[in-house]
């Protein structure tokens, strides 16, 4: 190695996930710089990154990194492990950890208000604190590096966040029936933690839907964004029956709505997109820089709703769709790479075709695309130099995924979170030989084990809003 730069950490020895720059098909609405091949990567075996000041300064063979690199560096010998980048969560409530498993064989309508949003009523900040610690540990043990969450009592959120050396994109949730409190909460947050924790936090608007937040609100959500330099995420058709319902009250579909107030225009995560249908490509494509839809395919087979996120429709058409778990209580694990694999067999279900999603394809969505969703794609995503070294180490030596035929398949359909061996957030080693390094949950789950009684306590009779899409 040539390079003078003085490198802090060295992993040898990794098999590392690239992606290509084959030119892909021209999508009008996307910059020429973003056109690369959507749903490709390339595995380069025996390879070595090499990491300063917490980002990737180089990704070269082995055999290629001389003494001078590693005097001084902390060297992590990865033989046997395949290294990607950090995996990123489009959508979820983490803090709803808490809820896990709480209302569970129901249909929607019920689940929200006969159990969520009346239990919801009983949180406390604290409560919202000790339910964010546990789904950061969960994420980054399995190696889910940044996560979009869609929450209340956000600043507790992003302090765990701080704390941990997690990276997140992180919205205050308010509803219109709150007044102009809830949007006040919303821009105030999202304008104190923008670029926080070293730039590992950043900040969106948070109105939760376009059935509990009027036009009028989202109209001044937009203006908000515009001045922040922010995007907002929000929940947006989220099933064909929200498109119908909207439809048939309104004229317009979800999606209309979020192009006719102008979030569009500022730039948003779509939570779900599952209604969303072919004439909402007018209103989504001329934005596709700055748009992109969140995917969480184990929640809607749960719910049985009847339908997913297009993604092959919105994949033609140059959407960048990201890979998202939802909350906990509705997904019930933090797990990206069980996502990963429910998209691509549902998918593949769907379309009666085995050859559409292929594995490459849905690790790009959970790493390059989902970069996109956040805004951040020329920082993360991907294993670069320049990049920030967000990285996770997986052991792919376990019997489950041997002998190894196909990698990319592997990865998706034969990998568990407890293959994850170690993780870099920024460079800094958060998870090591499997292990948390900078926070310990067990303090979290015990007291929110003593909390269940208070916290699943409906007899009060009220909810935080009524679920009437």
């Amino acid at each position: 190695m040539t390079d003078a730069t003085t490198i802090d950490t060295v992993i040898t020895g990794a098999t590392v996930l690239s992606h290509t720059t084959r030119p892909a098909p021209d999508y009008p609405s996307l910059p020429r710089d973003d056109r690369e091949a959507r749903g490709t990567a390339v595995f380069l075996p025996d390879h070595a990154i090499g990491i300063a000041d917490g980002a990737i300064a180089w990704v070269v063979p082995t055999s290629e990194v001389d003494a001078a690199s590693l005097a001084g560096a902390t060297v992590i010998n990865a033989q046997g492990q395949v290294a990607i980048p950090g995996l990123m969560n489009s959508h979820t409530h983490s803090p709803m950890t808490m809820f896990r498993g709480s209302a569970e064989d129901v249909p929607t309508n019920e689940w929200f208000n006969k159990h969520i949003w009346p239990m919801e009523v009983n949180l406390t900040d604290r409560d919202v604190a000790l339910g964010a610690q546990l789904a950061i540990g969960e994420m980054l043990l399995a190696g889910v590096t940044s996560f979009a969450d869609h929450y209340f009592a956000t600043d507790r959120i992003a302090e765990a966040v701080e704390a941990s050396g997690a990276r997140a994109l992180l919205a205050s949730t308010f509803f219109s029936s709150e007044g102009a409190e809830g949007m006040r909460r919303s821009a105030e947050f999202a304008e104190r933690w923008n670029g926080a924790a070293d730039g590992r936090i950043t900040t969106a608007m948070g109105p939760h839907a376009t059935y509990t937040v009027d036009d009028a609100d989202l109209e001044q959500t937009a203006e908000h964004a515009r001045r922040l330099g922010v995007r907002t995420h929000i929940h947006a058709s989220e099933a064909p029956a929200q498109t119908a319902s909207s439809l048939a009250r309104r004229g317009v579909t979800p999606i209309q709505v979020l192009h006719d107030t102008g979030i569009l225009e500022t730039g948003a995560i779509i939570a779900h997109g599952a209604g969303i249908i072919e004439d909402d490509l007018r209103w989504l494509v001329p934005f596709a820089d700055r748009v992109a839809v969140a995917s969480c395919s184990k929640v809607y087979l749960k719910h049985a709703q009847s339908g997913g996120t297009p993604v092959r429709m919105l994949h033609d058409a140059g959407i960048t769709v990201g890979v998202g778990t939802d909350g906990p209580a509705s997904h019930n694990t933090l797990d990206v790479l069980e996502s990963m694999r429910f998209l691509s067999l549902v998918q593949k279900d769907v379309h009666s075709d085995a050859t559409w999603l292929t594995s490459q394809h849905a690790l790009d969505l959970a790493t390059r695309q989902s970069a996109d969703a956040f805004g951040l794609g020329g920082r993360l995503g991907q294993l670069r130099p320049g990049y920030r070294a967000d990285i996770v180490l997986i052991d792919t030596m376990g019997p489950h995924m041997q002998p190894m035929h196909d990698l990319a398949a592997a990865l998706v359909l034969s990998v568990k979170s407890s293959d994850v061996r170690t993780v870099l957030v920024d460079g800094r080693v958060v998870v090591e030989n499997g292990r948390l390094t900078t926070i310990d949950v067990s303090g979290a789950i015990e007291e929110l084990n003593r909390r269940i009684p208070e916290l699943t306590d409906t007899s009060h009779g009220s909810a935080i809003q009524d679920y009437a899409p």
